[in-house]
């Protein structure tokens, strides 16, 4: 990436720093494996270190305890996540806004299959004793649901988003939580509109859940890449994306 004014050269890393990294990335990835095959609450740090052939006295110089190394795998699988959705969705053009939505859903439900313990690790039950610090995590996890506001704001703005069935309601309070989140994100999206996406947000992760903890229970469907691709279309006319916004039947929100 060139180098701007705002972004001054950085010193290449010691032989030392190196050296640290590509053991914090070791401790990442056999934490990985070690999350698959025990699951998060039986995470050990110490285990980690024997499997890294050094004793867990060695281990702790780079990741100071379990918590520590929870921490980096949430961040790690979150950016995982993220990568793998925003590449899914810009291979779309701009405006194919429908396309880059089905892309998103279809990219988080892809890695979360792929990869269901750590998928599990962000959005399944709480790990008993750990709190996640919000300075390291809240970046990283809110990549995808800036992804999916960011197409709804850049639909709206071009005229593409629909309000089906008209505007819904919305309370002061309700106004003044959707105003703060506009305001942080740089969002035109109306307050009825951006409810909307909140309800297509968790009914997304709702439904990839079900999928990956088997919620639905045995052979109940034989077809769960056809009952996802309908969920995707149902959510994507509600989120105002569907068939009708560039067509009659649905009435497009202006821009104000």
């Amino acid at each position: 990436m060139p180098q701007t004014a705002s972004s001054p050269p950085q010193k290449p890393l010691t032989p030392r720093e190196r050296a640290r990294v590509r053991t914090i990335e070791d401790i990442v990835r056999l934490g990985r494996e070690h999350l698959a095959l025990h699951g998060a609450a039986a995470l050990s740090l110490r285990a980690v270190a024997r499997d890294l052939g050094v004793v867990s006295s060695a281990v702790y110089r780079y990741v100071e305890n379990r918590e520590e190394l929870l921490t980096l795998l949430l961040v790690d699988a979150y950016n995982e996540l993220g990568d793998e959705v925003e590449a899914a969705v810009a291979v779309l053009p701009v405006g194919d806004f429908a396309g880059r939505f089905s892309a998103l859903g279809s990219a988080v439900r892809r890695w979360a299959l792929r990869e269901p313990a750590r998928y599990g690790l962000l959005f399944g039950s709480p790990v008993p004793g750990y709190r996640a610090p919000a300075e390291r995590t809240t970046g990283p996890g809110t990549r995808v649901i800036y992804a999916l506001m960011a197409l709804l704001d850049g639909a709206y703005r071009a005229g593409r988003l629909t309000m089906p069935g008209g505007p819904a309601a919305v309370t002061a309070p309700l106004a003044a939580d959707l105003e703060s989140i506009r305001a942080g994100m740089g969002l035109a999206v109306p307050d009825s509109l951006m409810a909307r996406g909140a309800l297509v947000w968790t009914s997304l992760f709702g439904a990839i859940s079900f999928e990956v903890f088997g919620q639905y229970g045995a052979d109940t469907f034989a077809a769960p890449d056809e009952l996802f691709a309908h969920h995707l279309a149902v959510l994507a006319d509600l989120a105002g994306l569907g068939p009708s916004a560039g067509q009659s039947g649905g009435r497009a929100a202006q821009p104000e």
